[in-house]
């Protein structure tokens, strides 16, 4: 047979291609992960434990994993969404709606599909920066006896809101929070925004293999002492996790926390200027944002996904593109990295770019930032119609971009006139979307 997955990973390591996005271990080159060895691949046998009835090293392990004195850590071997499957399952039986940010992950209502339950959505503000969704309008919040307040933080593309400020509102209502904080496991590094950890929240999820040295899936769930519904939270991480863990990823747990733990930023920021530097000196134009370890990559004129085919052209792997950027995930840089940062640097200088245009950027996506309600619906039957004949029909599955996997419209919303320009733009523009098929989406039957 073919080995069409197999073969096109191998390309790319034989080609030496130079990673600028997650998994942390930038191909292998930061951290410890070279220490783990194929044959570490057991299952539990005398002496392995059980993830799922943790005794002796696994329990040992995660008592080890210290990152507030306030919270439990629980190992996710099926990555951050396990995590916040388990916890929006444990609070089913509790009366009131779900409470949630526009720009939730996809797995957020993947939960509230299972559970079947509606959830109240914040309005939202909008970054000047990336143009993409920044945190929970906080003036404008209403409560309403919600059960669960759920929140991500950082945006995918590193920018921050004030979390203590949301948990602190959210907590003098009785509402406890969890936090998908998938993209800021490194932070409380010296340099670095804050921790989630650090604001109260009941509950706060981290992918440890996003920015730290972790394998792929190897994330983190920290629980509040006290934090209500814990041991049954507990008892459905057994549910949404794999009744096989992976040891390799556990252990890449351990060594990844352990990194994170002796880590010094010092170089880490000597080596992010002069990367800066150098893009800057290309013509380009860098954006920092709120956590030091993204960098947003803007060039007048032209859309994202132009300037991610140059750095492609380089051998230069960028984290996604979008209208109006692209953005990179920087390693977590330290003494004796294996990271090719000088042939980075050198295949940088050597875009060759075209002329800025002085045409005035194209606007960037209209994203929807109003309060509303999710109702989670059995959509019956369903037909594929094309894009343009859609008009007044009922979605039947979410519109996502992927990355970064947020819902843009929600199944059972009408389409309007903007709906439809708007999955337009998206498929001219080159988005990778979830929902669109050969400029076709699912709609209910009426």
């Amino acid at each position: 047979m073919e080995l069409p997955i197999f073969h096109k990973l191998s390309q790319l390591i034989n080609e030496n291609a130079i990673s600028l996005h997650v998994p942390g271990h930038k191909n292998g080159t930061i951290g410890n992960v070279k220490n783990l060895d194929f044959k570490m691949d057991m299952t539990e046998i005398t002496g392995l434990d059980d993830l799922h009835h943790p005794e002796d090293i696994i329990l040992k392990s995660m008592q080890h994993i210290h990152k507030h004195p306030d919270y439990d850590a629980y190992f996710l071997i099926n990555g951050t969404t396990s995590g916040i499957l388990s916890v929006i399952q444990s609070f089913s039986k509790l009366k009131g709606n779900y409470l949630i940010s526009r720009n939730v992950h996809k797995s957020v209502f993947h939960g509230l599909d299972i559970v079947q339950q509606p959830a109240d959505i914040i309005a939202m503000t909008k970054s000047n920066d990336s143009s993409q969704y920044l945190g929970p309008d906080t003036q404008s919040m209403t409560f309403n006896n919600q059960k669960l307040a759920i929140v991500t933080y950082p945006n995918y593309y590193g920018e921050c809101f004030d979390i203590r400020a949301f948990v602190d509102r959210a907590h003098r209502e009785a509402i406890p929070v969890l936090v998908d904080e998938a993209h800021g496991a490194h932070f409380n590094l010296k340099n670095f925004p804050k921790s989630a950890l650090e604001s109260g929240a009941d509950y706060v999820v981290q992918s440890y293999h996003k920015t730290l040295p972790a394998l792929t899936m190897g994330s983190m769930l920290f629980i509040h002492k006290d934090a209500p519904l814990k041991d049954e939270i507990v008892r459905y991480l057994g549910y949404f996790q794999t009744s096989s863990p992976s040891y390799l990823v556990m252990a890449s747990l351990e060594l990844a926390h352990q990194f994170y733990v002796d880590y010094d930023s010092t170089l880490f920021f000597e080596k992010r200027k002069k990367l800066i530097d150098t893009l800057n000196m290309t013509g380009l134009t860098t954006i920092c944002v709120s956590d030091p370890l993204k960098l947003l990559i803007q060039y007048q004129g032209y859309s994202g996904f132009e300037i991610q085919t140059w750095f492609e052209q380089m051998g230069i792997y960028v984290e996604l593109a979008d209208d109006k950027q692209v953005l990179f995930v920087l390693p977590l840089w330290h003494e004796d990295d294996k990271y090719p940062f000088e042939t980075l640097l050198n295949k940088i200088t050597k875009i060759n770019l075209p002329c800025p245009l002085s045409t005035k950027q194209s606007t960037s996506i209209h994203i929807p930032l109003d309060e509303g309600t999710y109702f989670p619906q059995d959509s019956g039957n369903v037909t594929w119609v094309d894009i343009d004949q859609s008009m007044g029909k009922k979605l039947a599955m979410h519109i996502i971009t992927y990355p970064p996997g947020i819902p843009v419209y929600l199944k059972g919303e009408r389409i309007t006139k903007n709906m439809i320009k708007l999955m337009r733009e998206y498929l001219q523009k080159g988005d990778r979307v979830e929902g669109i098929k050969q400029e076709k989406i699912l709609v209910k039957d009426e």
